[in-house]
């Protein structure tokens, strides 16, 4: 029964395979969709990460303040004469600062991981581009080569996510009345 359902798998998958090769702007078009979906996630990342950025600034900024106030508790307690509030305090001061070292240390991954995403933003910006050109390019060539191929009609922009969904509903729609047809 398994080998049946791998079989028919496998047929449709060929019949896809072969659908796509025949409409290569389709492909491209869905690749595109992609590209447009991991730019929208590595913008909301880049969003998390600074959100993050400025709470780290923020407990770096309050850590430094406090060690500041105990660096003068520690020279008060000793100027004072008072060791046994001057050695807790200087350890205080020492935790404090430990703590704004591990923060400074968070704060600077947060900012590679910023920059490098940002850096792969560009980078699927500039291949989505192209991916467009070339599903632009691979359409009209189709269009040239195919009697009856239709564009889309004056005023439509491929970039409309109201024109995208009907073009993947409408593969879709192609694409299950052709396995219907096996």
């Amino acid at each position: 029964m398994a080998s049946l359902f791998d079989d028919i798998n496998r047929f449709l998958e060929e019949r896809l395979e072969e659908y796509l090769r025949a409409n290569p702007h389709l492909e491209l078009q869905a690749l595109e969709e992609q590209l447009r979906e991991q730019e929208e996630e590595t913008l909301q990342l880049l969003a998390r990460l600074q959100h993050q950025e400025k709470d780290l600034q923020s407990r770096i900024l309050e850590t430094a303040q406090e060690v500041q106030l105990w660096h003068g508790r520690v020279a008060k307690a000793r100027s004072k004469g008072r060791e046994d509030l001057a050695e807790p305090a200087a350890a205080r001061e020492a935790a404090l600062l430990r703590q704004g070292n591990q923060l400074w240390g968070q704060m600077s991954a947060v900012r590679q991981q910023a920059d490098q995403s940002r850096e792969l933003f560009r980078q699927v910006q500039a291949r989505r581009k192209d991916v467009a050109e070339r599903a632009a390019q691979a359409k009209a060539t189709t269009a040239a080569a195919t009697p009856g191929w239709s564009s889309p009609g004056p005023g439509s922009d491929p970039n409309d996510p109201l024109e995208q969904s009907f073009r993947r509903w409408e593969l879709e729609d192609e694409l299950n009345e052709l396995k219907k047809k096996l």
